[in-house]
């Protein structure tokens, strides 16, 4: 389970890393200045959660159990699915022809937003039951 979280974290990171070059050379010409900022915003909560991801893999055992660092995992990955990538959709929906979908991705951010929050606020509580935290 661990390494699996960690590869996911791994692989999410190089997307994000790939995604932000793909905002700051590709789509910097073709996007609005709010859709790029949008854009970047969808690559900074990636990367970070991601990142998140990887260090909450690699606490010790005595600060939070393996069951726990599941659970705020997939908060975190079910986070960064529907946070960071609707954003990207929304971004790009004019250039990806799928202005449709906006009404669709639109209340799908939000859930998204509520999953990360969830991740911190569960690891915060985590931490503060954890016997190993001093």
């Amino acid at each position: 389970m661990i390494k699996s979280y960690l590869s996911i974290a791994a692989f999410s990171m190089a997307i994000a890393v790939i995604l932000g070059a793909l905002g700051a050379h590709a789509l910097a010409d073709v996007l609005s200045p709010a859709q790029l900022d949008s854009f970047k915003t969808g690559v900074r909560y990636q990367a970070w959660h991601s990142l998140a991801i990887f260090i909450v893999m690699l606490l010790p055992h005595a600060y939070i159990s393996n069951r726990m660092k599941s659970r705020i995992a997939m908060l975190f990955v079910g986070g960064i699915i529907l946070f960071s990538f609707s954003i990207y959709l929304l971004a790009t929906r004019s250039l990806l022809k799928i202005d449709s979908l906006a009404s669709v991705l639109g209340p799908i951010t939000p859930m998204g937003g509520l999953l990360l929050i969830s991740g911190w606020i569960l690891l915060g509580f985590a931490l503060l039951k954890s016997k190993g935290v001093k």
